[in-house]
C-alpha cells in the first residue's frame, strides 16, 4: 500500500475514532444531567473544594479585618483608660491646689471675724464678712462636687459595707445643719433612730448631706424633717420639706450633671446642680433604693432604702456604744500644737486662729524642721496639725519624724484635699485621724477635740 492510501486510511480512522468520542461523551454528559453519576459526583465535589476554598480565604481575611479591628479596639480603649485616669489625677491636684487657697480664706476670715467686738457698731462688717463666708463656701461645695464625679466616674470609689448607727450619723448632721437652718430661719427636724443599716458610713454620709442640704437650700419657709422608718429587711430615711416641690416629668431631670429646674427657690445659692447626680451615683453604686414624691407648691419627699444590719443588741444599738454618752467636751484652749504645711498661707492660717482659742502653735514645713523644733520647744507639742502632700515627703513620713525626734507618740491629726482610698488607708495603718480641706474653724476644733479625746491627752 503506498503511503498516501496509508495516510488516508488513518485520516479516516482518525475521524471515525472522533465522531465515537462526540457520541459517547454526549451520551456521558446527558447520563450524568439526568442520572448523576460517579463522573458528575466527581466534578461537583471538584467545584465544591474550589468554592470552600474561596470562602475559606474570604472568612480568613474577614478574621484578619476583625483581629486589627479588636485591636485597635482595645489600644483605643487603653487610651481612654489612661485619658481617663489622667483626668482624675489632674482633677485631684487641681483639686488640692485650689482647696488650698479656700482653705487659707476661710480660715483667715474666720480669725478676723473673732477679732471684731461683739458691738451692733460692727454690724455692716460681720454681714460683710458673712457673704465673703458664704461665697468661699459655695467655692468649696463646687470644688469637692466636681472631685466627687472625677472619682465616682474613673470607678475608684468603691463600696466598704458594714454595720452603720443609724443614730448617730444624723445626729451628726443635724449637728452640721443646725446653724443653716437657723440662719435661713428654718426648723430643722431629726428624729432619733436606733436602727443599724449596711451601708458605707461615709458615702452614706454624703449622700445624706447632699439631700438634707438641697431641701434646706431650697425651702424658704417651713420645715425639713428627716426620720427613719424601719421594714422587715430594710429600713427606709426620709427627708421630706416644705419648698417648692417637684414636676413629675422633672423627676429624672434633676439627677442630671449641671441640671437646676426652673421655678427652684429664687433665694438659693448659686452651683454646678451636681448634688444629686453625685446621689444618683452612690445610691447606684451601694445597691441601695431613692424615691422621690413631690408635688409643686407642696414640698417634697426624698426617700433612701437600705437593709437592716443583724448585728447591735436588743435595743438595735452598737455593742459599742454606751448606755448614758458620756457629756464630757474636750477643749484645744492651752494646746501647743505645731503646724507643718509646706504652703506659707495656709499654715499661717491655721496659726492664726490657733492662737485665737488660745493655744501656742509651732509652725514648719516638714520633717527637715524636727531638729529646730527640738530646740524650740524641748518638752515637746501636745499635737501635731500635718498637711499630707508636703515637700519630698507625706504626712506619714514627717509624723514618725517628728514622733523619733521627741522620743513619744504625739496625737496627730492630718489635713488633706486629697480624697483617695490609698491616703485614707495609710492613715488608718498608721493610726492617725484625717480630715478633708476645705477645713472650717468649727470642723477643725472638733477634729482636734477628737484627735485628744481618743489619745486620752486631755
Amino acid at each position: 500500500m503506498s503511503s498516501e492510501a496509508e495516510t488516508r486510511a488513518l485520516r479516516e480512522r482518525v475521524e471515525k475514532l472522533e465522531r465515537i468520542n462526540a457520541v459517547l461523551l454526549a451520551r456521558v454528559e446527558e447520563d450524568s444531567t439526568a442520572h448523576p453519576g460517579p463522573f458528575a459526583l466527581f466534578q461537583s465535589n471538584v467545584e465544591l473544594q474550589h468554592k470552600v476554598q474561596e470562602r475559606t480565604e474570604e472568612l480568613r481575611r474577614s478574621l484578619e479585618r476583625i483581629h486589627l479591628m479588636n485591636n485597635e479596639l482595645v489600644e483605643a480603649a487603653h487610651k481612654a483608660d489612661a485619658a481617663n485616669e489622667a483626668k482624675t489625677r489632674f482633677l485631684a491636684q487641681a483639686g488640692h491646689d485650689l482647696l488650698q487657697p479656700v482653705t487659707a480664706a476661710r480660715l483667715f476670715l474666720s480669725a478676723l471675724d473673732e477679732t471684731i467686738p461683739r458691738i451692733e457698731d460692727e454690724g455692716d462688717k460681720r454681714r460683710l464678712i458673712f457673704q465673703i463666708g458664704r461665697s468661699l463656701e459655695t467655692i468649696e461645695i463646687s470644688l469637692r462636687s466636681l472631685l466627687d464625679m472625677s472619682r465616682l466616674d474613673s470607678g475608684v470609689v468603691k463600696p466598704k459595707i458594714q454595720p452603720v448607727w443609724i443614730g448617730a450619723l444624723l445626729a451628726d448632721l443635724e449637728e452640721d445643719f443646725s446653724t443653716i437652718a437657723l440662719q435661713r430661719s428654718l426648723r430643722l427636724d431629726v428624729l432619733p433612730s436606733s436602727l443599724i443599716a449596711l451601708s458605707d458610713p461615709i458615702m452614706l454620709a454624703r449622700i445624706l448631706q447632699n439631700l438634707i442640704g438641697n431641701a434646706l437650700k431650697y425651702t424658704t419657709e417651713g420645715r425639713v424633717l428627716v426620720g427613719v422608718r424601719r421594714g422587715k429587711k430594710s429600713l427606709r430615711v426620709d427627708v421630706i420639706d416644705t419648698g417648692p416641690g417637684i414636676a413629675k416629668e422633672n423627676f429624672e431631670l434633676i439627677f442630671e450633671e449641671f441640671r437646676r429646674i426652673k421655678g427652684a427657690a429664687k433665694n438659693s445659692e448659686g452651683g454646678l446642680g451636681l448634688g444629686l447626680a453625685i446621689v444618683r451615683r452612690l445610691v447606684d453604686a451601694l445597691g441601695h433604693t431613692l424615691t422621690i414624691e413631690s408635688e409643686p407648691g407642696r414640698g417634697s419627699r426624698f426617700s433612701l432604702q437600705l437593709p437592716l444590719s443583724g448585728c447591735g443588741d436588743a435595743q438595735g444599738r452598737p455593742a459599742s456604744q454606751p448606755d448614758h454618752p458620756v457629756d464630757e467636751r474636750w477643749t484645744a484652749e492651752g494646746l501647743t500644737a505645731f503646724v507643718i504645711d509646706n504652703d506659707v498661707p495656709v499654715r499661717q492660717a491655721v496659726s492664726d486662729l490657733l492662737r485665737r482659742w488660745n493655744c501656742q502653735p509651732f509652725q514648719y514645713a516638714g520633717s527637715q524642721d524636727a531638729p529646730t523644733a527640738a530646740n524650740a520647744c524641748p518638752d515637746g507639742p501636745d499635737l501635731l496639725i500635718v498637711d499630707y502632700h508636703l515637700d519630698g515627703e507625706t504626712a506619714i513620713e514627717a509624723i514618725d519624724a517628728f514622733r523619733l525626734t521627741f522620743g513619744k507618740p504625739i496625737p496627730a491629726l492630718i489635713i488633706t484635699a486629697d480624697p483617695s482610698d490609698a491616703i485614707a488607708e495609710r492613715a488608718r495603718q498608721a493610726g492617725v485621724k484625717i480630715s478633708y480641706k476645705p477645713v472650717n474653724p468649727h470642723g477643725l476644733k472638733q477634729e482636734i477635740d477628737t484627735v485628744l479625746s481618743s489619745q486620752g491627752t486631755r
